[in-house]
């Protein structure tokens, strides 16, 4: 298993972060690499919300479908998705501190084919840098 663990502090209220990383329609507007998001599912927000996003990867656009597994307000939100042999099982959570937030995103990546086992330690740098832009996105987004 793989795990990438990136932190960012947040000049914004918790609701607002929360917010932005846990509503997929205002995650979207924050990232710009996410090109569509198409719904899956009826529920739109919390746990049980489906997905299929559509971003651009090294100049590419790859598809992936995602789940909301776990959504407590203001706390965290997991999403979850299994994609190429891989289980992706990601977890932001926002912690309140005096004038900003703490943002911090796990992603454990859990491989059960072949070609991911041996694939996935070697692209960790690679996906590390993906979600620092995201949580960079996030950033910009939510303090401006």
């Amino acid at each position: 298993m793989t795990r990438v663990v990136v932190t960012r502090t947040i000049n914004a209220p918790i609701d607002l972060v929360f917010k932005t990383v846990a509503d997929i329609n205002q995650f979207s507007q924050a990232v710009p690499r996410i090109m569509k998001v198409e719904f899956l599912s009826d529920v739109k927000s919390g746990v049980g919300t489906r997905f299929r996003e559509t971003r651009v990867m090294k100049g590419q656009e790859a598809t992936t479908e995602l789940e909301v597994t776990e959504y407590i307000p203001n706390d965290h939100v997991r999403i979850v998705a299994d994609s190429h042999g891989t289980v992706w099982d990601t977890v932001f959570t926002v912690k309140s501190e005096k004038t900003h937030t703490e943002l911090t995103v796990a992603m454990d990546a859990k491989p059960y084919k072949l070609a991911p086992k041996i694939i996935n330690p070697l692209i960790s740098g690679m996906v590390k840098r993906a979600i620092e832009q995201d949580m960079d996105a996030v950033k910009t987004f939510c303090e401006r």
